[in-house]
Formats: structure tokens, sequence, C-alpha cells
């Protein structure tokens, strides 16, 4: 019985802050084993990087063309397994493209490409060769984000009527950037969004996963609030659902003070729920005739999804790397129990993929063009 994934890394080099997150995320539950890797453009950098990991120095690629030529070469108790991909938007579709088609499973950094047509496109290439594709949308990794969604697809809070969404940030409120911002604020590298694609996308996907229901129309206000910058660094969005129901997404990067507090508020026909990432073990369910109850973390009463996505007893607090690890975690299941002859369990099947991907990309793309248009309502 296979028990391990060897993992490939493209991109997570010095100075990239998300490539150690997913390295960490890949140990926490021993489900991978980190084996190659081109960390950086630069060939000196990516050897150096692969040497402070402890690779192979043969396996510390100069590119991820040559990654990926040379790992498909090994022998296949040796070759890599899983790729994952942590390099800027711009750096997404080629690598993902050429992964895919020789014989790798891939792991992918939001948003999933560049464009809508690229996220189209890689959607046509990974059913083509049959691999998988996790897309790391972290924050639907966290167990109350789980049983947010399950109290509402078991119908607990009855039809759902209304959505907040928000993600506030402030460390773009200055127009003195860093190497992370340089790339995020640079449509060649970024796309056509700033904080709509980097942070926006995330509370998009967040209101779709925990309600289960599909954005059907949206009217955007986008702002570039700080001169001379490329891309919006602010805006809010009116929403439409499948079911009826309407909602609000705020997305900025300008709120001076604010650091990464995502949060959600649903609310149906019977009660509603809140959660927020400052306080990531609490799921507060609100009874429009009864007090507010206060889900835990660990407690007995959660759901399996939940449950499945806990490590630690209740009152132990589990944060952004263990809702990052779950994403890897249930996808090197899924993976291994194929790889196994078996039938993943349902909860490990629970992570994002192309179709989240693709809806993120379209949500990007109607974001601006409402943004920009007089005719602000816009079909999605």
């Amino acid at each position: 019985m296979k028990q391990k994934l060897r993992l490939g890394m493209i991109g997570g080099g010095p100075d990239a802050f998300i490539g150690a997150v997913h390295r960490i995320a890949a140990r926490i539950d021993d489900c991978y084993e980190l084996v190659c890797g081109a960390f950086s453009s630069s060939a000196e950098k990516s050897a150096k990087t692969g040497a402070m990991l402890g690779l192979s120095p043969e396996r510390a690629y100069p590119s991820y063309q040559k990654l990926i030529e040379t790992e498909k070469s090994l022998p296949e108790d040796i070759r890599v397994e899983v790729i994952s991909i942590v390099t800027p938007n711009h750096l997404h579709f080629e690598p993902a493209k050429m992964a895919l088609e020789n014989g790798f499973h891939v792991i992918l950094d939001k948003p999933i490409t560049l464009s809508l047509q690229e996220a189209l496109a890689l959607e046509k290439i990974q059913q083509q060769t049959g691999k998988k594709l996790l897309l790391t949308h972290t924050y639907t990794g966290y167990p109350m984000v789980k049983e947010a969604r399950q109290q509402v697809l078991t119908g607990k809070l009855g039809a759902i009527r209304k959505i907040y969404v928000e993600y506030p940030q402030g460390w773009l409120s200055t127009a003195v950037e860093n190497k992370q911002a340089d790339w995020r604020t640079d449509p060649s590298k970024s796309g056509i969004a700033g904080a709509m694609g980097d942070i926006g996308t995330h509370a998009f996907n967040l209101a779709e996963y925990v309600t289960g229901l599909s954005v059907t129309k949206l009217c955007a206000d986008i702002n570039t609030v700080i001169d001379g910058r490329r891309l919006d660094d602010d805006g809010a969005v009116l929403l439409k659902f499948n079911n009826g129901a309407s909602g609000v997404l705020m997305a900025t990067q300008i709120a001076a003070g604010e650091e990464n507090n995502v949060k959600i508020r649903v609310y149906g026909e019977k009660g509603g729920l809140e959660w927020q990432q400052v306080d990531a073990n609490s799921l507060v369910i609100k009874w429009l005739d009864a007090p507010a109850q206060t889900y835990r973390t660990g407690g007995a009463y959660v759901s399996s999804f939940a449950s499945h996505n806990t490590r630690t007893p209740a009152g132990h607090p589990e944060g952004y790397l263990e809702a990052f690890a779950n994403l890897y975690r249930n996808f090197a299941l899924t993976v291994l129990a194929e790889m196994n002859h078996q039938q993943p369990a349902t909860e490990a099947l629970d992570y994002p993929s192309v179709t989240e991907g693709i809806r993120g990309m379209t949500f990007i793309e109607k974001v601006i063009e409402s943004g920009k248009s007089s005719q602000k309502w816009i079909n999605f």
C-alpha cells in the first residue's frame, strides 16, 4: 500500500513566502516527500534553495521545463508524482499544462491562471490527461468553514436569503511596495485585476463554497485609491445567486490597520451563521427564535467534514497553516486511494479544483467588466 507521494515544486525560492507555506502544509500530515524543485528562474538561486531543503543537487533544476523533462525520464519508483506550482499568476498555465501532459498531478496556487481563456484551456488538458488538480483556496480548509457548509447544505438554516463576505487588508495603503506587492500590482504578471484577483477571488470562493450556491449576476464598484497604481486596490460587488438570494462582497487592500480577517455571514429563513479568520475555531449560529450557539473546532457535535479536517483536541487552536495542510492532505488521500485501487472517502474529495478555478477567473473578468461599464449589472 502506497503511503506517501513524491512532490516537486516550481517556484518558492528566496523571498517567496507562499512557497514555504506550501512546503509546511505538505509536511504536516507526512503525506508527501519533497524530492525535486525548480525554485527560481535563477539557476543559482534554485540550487541554493534545493541545498537548503536537503535535495540531491541534480534534482534542483534550473527551469521548470528541465524539471519535467528530466523527472519524466526517471524510473517510475523514483520520479516525482505531484508538482506544486507556486509562481506568480502569469507563470501558472504553461508549467501546469506541461506537468499534466507529462503525466503528473498538479497543485496550483490561486487564481488558477492569468486569464479565463487559459483556465478553460487547462480544464480541457486536465480532462484529457485524467490527472488531478488541486487549487489552493486556503480558507475552505478550515474545519469551521466546512461545518458552516454542512449547516447550510443540510437545511438547518432553511432557504438562504442573504450572504455577506469580506476580505479587508491594509498592506497596500501606501505607494511604498515590496517584492510581494510588485508583481501583484503589475498587469503583466497579475492579470486584469489587483485586489479583486488576489483576495476578492478568495471571498467569492468562500461565498459559493459555504452556501453551495452559484453567482448568476453581479454589479461591481472597482477603485484604484493609490495614485499611480496600475490595478484595483479596493472594491465592492453586489451579487445575485441562483436561488434568488442576494449578497455583498467587499475586498480591499487599502484598509489601514487591517491584516487578513476574511469573514462570511450567511442568513436563511430559520437562522444565520458567522465565521471569521480572526477566531477561526468558532462558528456562530444565530436562530430566529432561540439563543445563538457557538460551534467549536474539535467538538463532538460537529459534522464528519469538520472532524475529518481537525487534528488537535478542542481548545487547541488550528489556523492558516493547518487549513492549507487540509487541502494538501485531502488531495493526497484522493490520489493515493486511486493508486491503491480504493475509493476515497467523501470527506477527502472535498478540495477545490479546476471548476473553482474557472469560477474564480469568470468572477475576475465580470467584476472588472462591470467596474468599467455604465451598464453595471452583468450576467455571470
